[in-house]
This record gives C-alpha cells, structure tokens and sequence, in this order.
C-alpha cells in the first residue's frame, strides 16, 4: 500500500512539473516574440533617420505634402515621397472586423441557446460538434473559398463594383470566428444556475420566455466575454482577409469597396522590405500595435468571464 501510495505520488510530481513547464515555456515564447517585434520597432523612436521619414506623427495624424492640397492620411510606402499614415489599415480592420462580428453573433448566440434550451440531447450530440468542427478549418481554405465562391455571390446579390471588398471578407471572417463566440456563450448558458430556470417556469413563463429573459441576462457577461474574444480574434486574423479583402488601403468608411488591414499588410510587405529601412520598423511597429491591442481585447474577455463567474457564485 506504501509503496502504491508513493507510485501516485511520484507520477502527479511529474506531471505538476509537466504542466508547469508548459505553462512557462508558453509565457517565455511570447515575451521572447514580444521583446523581439519590440526590439526591430524602437528605432521609429530612437533613431533620427528613421524618425524623419516615418515619426507616429506621421502615422497618426494628416501630413501635408504639397501646401496647395488639404492633409493626407495615406499608406504608399513604396514611392518617391513614402506615406506611412495607419489610418486607412485602420479603417479597413475596424470595417471587416465589424461587418464580422454583426454576422457572427447573431447567428452564434442563437445557436448556443438553442443548443442550450431547447435543443434534444441528441441533436444536441450532433450540433455543438459541428459548430466547433468549423475551428478546426484552415483559415487559408476559409480565405479560398470567399474568394472564389462567397465574393462572386455576394456581388451578383449585392450589385457591387467589387468583387473582394469589406463585406466579403467581413462575412468569410464571421465563419472563422463562429465556433469561438458559440463555444464560450453555450458555456456561459449552461453556466447558468438551474434554480433560475425553475424558479420563473414555476410562476407561469413559457420556456422561450425563460431563456430569453432570465437565461440570456443572466449569461450576459458570459456572453459579452465570448463576442469580445470574437472581436480579438478577428482583429487579428491574416489570411482570410489577405485573401478575400481586395488589399487596397482606402481610407473611407465605404464597406463596398476593397480594404487592406493591420495583419495583411505586414504578410504582405514584411517578406519584399529593405532590412533596417523606415518601412521595415513600420511593420514591426504595427505588429507591436496589433499585440497591444489583443491583449487588451482578451484581458477584458477574461475579466467578463471573471465578473460572470463572481456574480453566479454570489461573490
């Protein structure tokens, strides 16, 4: 029995240890990435040369290149004159990640509380793994078919000039994105204490009732939580929208037309930069950009989830 007890033991010691070792090593590869996209984008701080051609002023505000013409706020860093203004990558991350999630939601949070209410255990059995098998797709395939597929119908329903425009892209990245806002509101739904469901079918409610007005604000912050994370993961995405968006860097909230985002421009400029020129930090400098603002996404996800768990728990 002693020797059994010692077995166990021995065997949890290593994989504690295991576990706490990947934790680690997870947390030392993202500093490392970190401090290294950091290291490539300070000289836009630093250096004079670098500053002199693309400063954050530069990239932030209207610059005036010609005193006969209004302020420009244009990406061509490629020219005799570079431009280095983010404000139309921006934008054109702003709009496929909005026309995203207004078509990912919707049919997300559906789908989870019908999975979560109404839906037979079997079916049940059959929908939650389907939904999430959508994670599992490559984003390059999901990319393909809007771009030979999805962009041809949505311009013949649509009307539009373009083919690969904002709402192509948009659409094609609310697939991606799906499975991840239905995982953590299904969740959250069932997260729900089933005292509450009880309690309102027992002074009469109906049980579509019960789930719209007691279980789905209970599950808000739950639910809240998942469309953040959504958001971050969409803000993020590269290849979908490399391939599906038109890549032309259009500083106008017109989502009909082509549009080129954060992530795109750096797979799409990184690999043909000059080493050490004021476009290569740029890019770097937009990377650093693109990781501050996930993790502020997803540290907010993840305190809505923290809030969520505190208010059923009664903390």
């Amino acid at each position: 029995m002693v020797l059994f007890k010692k077995k166990i033991r021995w065997t949890e010691l290593v994989i504690e240890n295991t576990i706490r070792l990947t934790a680690w090593t997870s947390i030392l590869a993202i500093v490392l990435i970190f401090l290294f996209v950091g290291r490539e984008a300070i000289p836009i701080f630093t250096s004079s040369e670098v500053k002199q051609k693309a400063s954050i002023q530069k990239m932030f505000l209207p610059q005036q290149f010609r005193p006969d013409r209004p302020p420009k706020l244009v990406w061509q860093p490629v020219s005799t004159v570079p431009k280095y203004s983010l404000y139309p990558l921006i934008v054109g991350t702003l709009k496929v990640t909005l026309v995203a999630i207004l078509f990912a939601v919707p049919l997300a949070i559906a789908a989870a509380l019908y999975t979560a209410e109404f839906a037979k255990p079997r079916l049940r059995e059959v929908i939650k793994p389907v939904i999430e098998l959508l994670a599992s797709i490559p984003s390059v395939v999901i990319g393909f078919f809007a771009l030979m597929v999805l962009a041809s119908i949505i311009q013949s329903i649509l009307h539009l000039d373009y083919r690969l425009n904002g709402i192509n892209a948009g659409i094609a990245l609310g697939l991606a994105i799906i499975p991840v806002i239905y995982t953590v509101s299904e969740d959250a739904l069932n997260s729900v204490p089933r005292s509450y469901k009880e309690a309102s079918l027992a002074v009469g409610a109906t049980r579509w009732q019960t789930a719209w007005k007691v279980v789905l604000p209970a599950a808000f912050p739950g639910i809240a939580a998942a469309v953040i994370l959504g958001f971050g993961r969409a803000f993020g995405e590269t290849m979908i929208v490399l391939m599906a968006s038109g890549n032309a860097a259009v500083g106008n909230w017109d989502f009909t037309q082509s549009v080129r985002t954060l992530s795109a421009t750096i797979a799409t400029e990184l690999a043909e930069v000059v080493h050490g020129s004021a476009h290569y930090h740029v890019l770097f400098f937009i990377g650093v950009f693109l990781f501050i603002i996930t993790f502020g996404i997803n540290f907010l996800g993840s305190w809505f989830i923290s809030k969520f768990k505190s208010k059923l728990s009664g903390v």
